[in-house]
């Protein structure tokens, strides 16, 4: 498998897909690929504004994408895929339309036979086994909860370590400890913004300047840099 995890699409005072993009032309390589992207995570605006968007920054790099919603049969879009990008927005619709569609399996199916995958935010979190760890709000049913299990651990992203001074609501790590508490045995990555996991040749690595924050359920949070050994994250 070929994956990259990306927790944020843009960092502040940035261009749109900016940070990434040159981690993402490493990814895909020099040859252009034009890659299958979900663009179902978007609520507030068009399908087509958000190819066109996605679109823009991957043809400065080279690449380029064309939605699956243009397609009449999408799992055979998914099927004849170069690549697959899932976009962020909203992971609750995000997921539910992918399983109307049938994409869980497809690129399940897809990215296990080592077609590369990429996803922010939302398209991190339908990587992972379920979609539990979001931070979206819950605004339509997902259907159910199950998504790709492409890695065998839950990501946090947007990870932040404190709320905003003056918020009373719990923290993100509160939030992660109570998903523990049900679910003990599974690792979650707070997958701070940019920074992203890259996994290839059965190896994953932190790229980014930023810690990645480790939970597990009995075991003090632990913070890994760049170049630090994450394999047992695949365990």
């Amino acid at each position: 498998m070929k994956l990259l995890l990306i927790s944020n699409s843009t960092m502040p005072g940035e261009a749109y897909l900016d940070y990434p993009k040159n981690n993402i032309k490493e990814f895909l390589g020099d040859k252009p690929v034009k890659a299958l992207f979900i663009p179902f995570a978007a609520v507030t605006f068009p399908f087509d504004e958000y190819e066109s968007k996605v679109n823009e920054r991957f043809q400065e790099i080279g690449h380029s994408v064309v939605g699956v919603h243009r397609f009449d049969d999408p799992v055979k879009a998914v099927q004849k895929a170069e690549a697959i990008v899932v976009g962020g927005g909203n992971t609750w619709q995000l997921v539910r339309m992918m399983h109307d569609q049938g994409l869980m399996k497809a690129i399940r199916e897809k990215v296990l036979a080592g077609t590369p995958y990429i996803g922010w935010s939302a398209g991190s979190n339908v990587a992972c086994p379920t979609l539990r760890t979001t931070n979206d709000m819950p605004i339509i049913d997902p259907g159910n909860f199950n998504t790709m299990n492409l890695v065998p651990f839950q990501i946090n992203p947007h990870y932040l370590d404190a709320n905003p001074e003056g918020h009373g609501g719990e923290t993100r790590e509160q939030r992660i400890e109570e998903f523990l508490e049900i679910n003990p045995g599974t690792y979650v990555v707070g997958l701070r913004e940019g920074t992203m996991l890259k996994l290839e040749n059965k190896k994953i690595e932190l790229i980014g300047s930023r810690q990645l924050r480790i939970f597990l359920k009995d075991n003090k949070p632990k913070e890994l840099s760049a170049g630090d050994d994450c394999n047992f994250l695949l365990a």
